[in-house]
């Protein structure tokens, strides 16, 4: 904060930090959050940034007529977002039954519709950026309450339910029990598989989300949207506290995680750094976030392979 204050008097501003800072960071969070609840239930979960890109091309092909590049069904822009829902949760559940039902590698699942899902956004598509959108595509962008973007205000409240939800909720303790002990929650008569089946479907439903808020903000559609975003998105629950062995974790410590990111972003724009750079530095934050949490016991990679060794053996 101090830094940012010193590089530009415009960075402590409320209109900076609300509709600068959280309006860039809103899809980053909601992927945080959708990851972090897959997270403390023990899993992984990399096809969240296909997903932002498939759902609001699937929406878009559906309300487009065929003369525009859509699919000619013309559907009413309210229906084109329900079937783009649909389409994210039916992701999450063949995601959720792929790893519960059939005891599969969830990283090796959801790394392979990850691929799948972004060959699919670049083959609907065409790979062309639709920007004749209708207005309900960008009403979340264009909306403000109190003067704060609607994006914010929907980020904010998310956190706040997931975070009553896994502190008060019993199927929140749930949660965190079949996070830190899945055989022993099961022995307790947690239904771990369709717990599991659950978080899935939750975060595909946060992804799809995520990917349309993206769309409202930027007024247009590309196949390639949300592509690389996975990355950035366990670097924030790392740092936010969020433990990839599963079982331990915070929403308010999610947040914490996406708002220093943005905040760091935000204070290499205002230095005028070229982007080709904050890219780069953006990388080191990254891997410096995944260092520390190994050197303090808490390594992805440590975890990643202590658990694909757990499912092989299984």
């Amino acid at each position: 904060m101090i830094i940012g204050a010193i590089v530009n008097p415009e960075f402590l501003t409320l209109a900076n930090i609300f509709n600068n800072v959280l309006v860039t960071s809103a899809v980053l969070g909601l992927l945080v959050l959708a990851e972090s609840l897959v997270l403390i239930g023990g899993q992984f979960d990399l096809s969240l940034e296909s997903i932002v890109g498939l759902a609001p091309v699937i929406a878009v092909l559906v309300v487009a007529p065929a003369s525009n590049g859509g699919l000619g069904l013309q559907l009413a822009p309210i229906l084109g977002v329900l079937v783009a829902f649909v389409v994210s949760a039916a992701i999450g559940l063949f995601n959720g039954t792929m790893v519960a039902k059939l005891s599969l590698n969830a990283f090796i699942v959801t790394l392979a519709m990850q691929i799948l899902l972004r060959g699919l956004s670049l083959g609907l598509s065409g790979g062309k950026t639709f920007s004749s959108l209708p207005p309900l595509f960008t009403f979340l962008g264009d909306t403000f309450f109190l003067g704060i973007s609607a994006q914010v205000w929907l980020l904010l409240i998310a956190y706040l339910v997931a975070g009553l939800f896994l502190r008060f909720h019993a199927t929140g303790r749930k949660i965190f029990a079949m996070g830190g002990n899945a055989d022993a929650a099961r022995a307790a008569g947690v239904h771990t598989a369709r717990l599991t089946m659950g978080l899935f479907v939750t975060a595909g439903l946060l992804s799809g989300l995520a990917g349309l808020m993206l769309t409202s903000r930027i007024a247009s559609v590309t196949a390639d949207q949300g592509s690389g975003m996975i990355f950035t998105v366990f670097a924030a629950a790392v740092i936010g506290g969020i433990s990839l062995d599963g079982g331990r974790g915070s929403m308010f410590g999610a947040f914490t995680g996406v708002l220093l990111l943005g905040i760091i972003q935000n204070i290499l724009v205002l230095s005028s750094v070229p982007s080709f750079w904050i890219n780069a530095i953006y990388g080191v934050i990254i891997l410096a976030a995944l260092i520390v949490g190994h050197v303090t016991g808490r390594g992805p990679f440590r975890r990643l392979a202590k658990r694909s060794a757990k499912t092989a053996g299984s």
